[in-house]
């Protein structure tokens, strides 16, 4: 199975990700990138309570996340690998594009900065550029935030 689902969602784990996604993919496993919760052992504590038993979850910053995205690929149990952003997606891409070359934009909300794609879907200038970059280097993209919504391929939203 190995890693079903690599995610963009600014909220990281809660319910629409463990429950909208994780059951129906069901992932036994759920990998979130990001320095600072990784860092934080009482944000990983608020995380945890948010994943049912029987789920790993299992916080890596960006240098673990990139020495480690094979393995996880070859992990036997269906995961979900998540971040929190796209410079940190794009890294995990640049190390293994093989791994990272399927990419969710579930998430990422509202700033001053950002100008609204789809009702979930807010991007600035350089996000923009790096899902160009990412698209041109193979990744292939789509904005969804459920599984039962239809996936909204890049080139309809940017």
């Amino acid at each position: 199975m190995a890693l079903v689902l690599l995610r963009v969602d600014d909220r990281l784990v809660h319910g629409q990700v463990v429950i909208g996604w994780g059951r129906p993919l069901a992932a036994r496993f759920i990998v979130l990138v990001d320095n600072g919760v990784r860092a934080s052992t009482w944000e990983q504590d608020l995380y945890r309570m948010a994943v049912p038993e029987g789920v790993e979850i299992i916080f890596a910053s960006t240098a673990e996340a990139t020495a480690s995205l094979a393995g996880w690929a070859a992990d036997p149990r269906a995961g979900i690998l998540l971040t929190g952003d796209l410079t940190t997606m794009a890294a995990l891409h640049d190390a293994e594009p093989v791994v990272a070359h399927r990419i969710n934009l579930g998430g990422i909300h509202h700033r001053a900065d950002r100008a609204e794609r789809l009702r979930y879907l807010y991007l600035d200038d350089a996000d923009t550029a790096i899902l160009k970059r990412l698209a041109s280097d193979g990744a292939a993209i789509t904005a969804q935030d459920l599984p039962t919504s239809p996936p909204v391929p890049l080139a309809d939203f940017l």
